[in-house]
């Protein structure tokens, strides 16, 4: 994928994974970008914490909490077509300001003071 990446002189990288188990090779992204000089954003906070630039996804402690709500009521016999659809309202911005730095990269400040956590 990086090599295609390189040939192909991508900017930067946006990847999308549909759950955090596919994770298991983030490390090995994380370095493969960093070596390509690619700003990447991921879909999870783990992969900036394992050294990439910067996330942005839902906070899943604010979208698993009304789970369990929903799980609590279908197991006191409410019936799941009764039980409104629920949407993530909180997302959250990390950054990897040592990621950046490894790549040549300058996190503008604006963007710096929306983040939720900055990783120094």
């Amino acid at each position: 994928m990086f090599e295609v990446m390189a040939q192909e002189r991508a900017d930067s990288l946006s990847l999308w994974v549909r759950n955090r188990k596919a994770g298991g090779h983030r490390r090995l992204i994380v370095e493969l970008a960093e070596k390509s000089r690619l700003p990447a954003i991921y879909p999870f906070r783990e992969y900036v914490e394992a050294g990439g630039l910067m996330a942005y996804s839902v906070d899943f402690v604010e979208l698993f909490t009304p789970a369990a709500r929903f799980i609590a009521q279908i197991l006191n016999g409410a019936s799941p077509g009764d039980i409104p659809i629920y949407q993530a309202t909180k997302f959250e911005l990390v950054i990897n300001v040592k990621a950046a730095k490894a790549i040549g990269l300058t996190i503008p400040p604006a963007l710096l003071s929306r983040a939720d956590e900055v990783i120094e």
